[in-house]
């Protein structure tokens, strides 16, 4: 029986789980409908959705929109459940993607990959969008409650704690990875601690949530036990019959070794956790993969330079096209060993109960 309530401003799942929003075709309609049918908040991912629609090179701002208003409408026919958006910061028409979830009605919208400073500017009124930033340390968590509350008077819904374990971009320097002091375990009660000042100070309760690199339901518990509310979970769902990607795709975490999960230098400037295979191999040799930069998609993406287009390595991936593309991974990508079902996967989190 799980007791513990997560409420982001008055939105309550019936399970606290977020699914992670992983973008570039892996958390679409289909995975994020059947978490909200489950009881979580379903989450789809932004990056790159443009993609899904033939020619999108020649209109990609234009395409990111019109498959942004498709992806979402067709998971709320799926579900009457939770559903949100994951919208990075240094995307470059992050503003067009905030817009238009927000004119589609998602009950949520995450966002990350840099500080949403003016996340809240996007809200018009009657507005019933709940806000998450991501956030890496209580200092970020600082800055933007901060920046909200004195420009836009807001406060966050909730505040979701990313861990160094987490799969895709990550907001740590590489050698901060491995570091005891950048431990998920250490920023959650950090933020935890921050979220009861503001409590205290506002009368708002802002719920934190743990992400990156939970699988077990002990994992589960120990984070419920140092204060969070919720959890976030991304990579357990990529082998899931309901998600979106191609079965290759699914069966590279699945045939994954421990050493095969490694830390890729992302063309966006980030450090990134994916499964090695012989793409990224050819990359680290000094290898250029062929490309024409259709619509520089990521702020921070020196694509003049990048050996190759990652938004194109991560569709073509998620496509099933492993030879020009990889898989993101979360640290423990590699204890999966099969397909499972996104119910499976949330009785496995929560089997003995919260």
């Amino acid at each position: 029986m799980i007791v513990i309530k997560l409420n982001i401003g008055g939105l309550v799942p019936k399970i606290p789980l977020i699914q992670g929003g992983m973008a570039v075709g892996v958390s679409l309609d289909n995975l994020a409908a059947a978490v909200a049918n489950e009881g979580g908040i379903g989450i789809i991912g932004t990056a790159g959705i443009g993609m899904l629609i033939d020619g999108y090179q020649k209109k990609f701002k234009e395409a990111n929109i019109e498959s942004l208003k498709k992806v979402i409408r067709s998971a709320k026919e799926k579900t009457n459940g939770i559903i949100g958006v994951n919208i990075m910061v240094a995307l470059t028409d992050y503003a067009d993607m905030v817009k238009t979830a927000i004119k589609e009605k998602v009950d949520v919208i995450i966002s990350g990959a840099g500080l949403p400073l003016q996340l809240p500017s996007f809200l018009e009124e009657g507005t019933k969008t709940k806000l998450i930033p991501v956030v890496s340390s209580v200092k970020a968590a600082r800055v933007i409650f901060k920046r909200w509350l004195k420009k836009y008077n807001y406060i966050p819904d909730a505040f979701i704690v990313e861990g160094p374990k987490a799969g895709g971009h990550l907001g740590y320097n590489k050698e901060d990875l491995e570091n005891p002091e950048y431990a998920l375990e250490k920023s959650i009660e950090d933020v935890v601690l921050f979220s009861k000042e503001i409590e205290e100070k506002y009368g708002k309760i802002v719920p934190v949530i743990a992400a990156g690199g939970i699988d077990t339901s002990d994992q589960v518990k120990k984070f419920f036990k140092l204060g969070a509310s919720g959890i976030q979970v991304g990579t357990p769902f990529i082998t899931t019959k309901e998600c979106d990607a191609d079965i290759k795709f699914k069966e590279t975490i699945i045939n994954s070794k421990k050493e095969d999960i490694t830390i890729i230098k992302s063309p966006v400037g980030l450090p990134g956790r994916a499964v090695k295979n012989k793409f990224l191999e050819d990359v680290e040799n000094g290898m250029k993969k062929p490309f024409k930069c259709a619509y520089h998609c990521i702020k921070t993406c020196n694509f003049k330079e990048a050996p190759y287009c990652i938004a194109e390595a991560l569709m073509n991936a998620a496509r099933g096209d492993l030879e020009n593309g990889f898989a993101f991974s979360g640290a423990n990508g590699y204890k999966i060993n099969k397909i499972t079902t996104v119910k499976e996967v949330i009785n496995n989190l929560f089997k003995e109960g919260i």
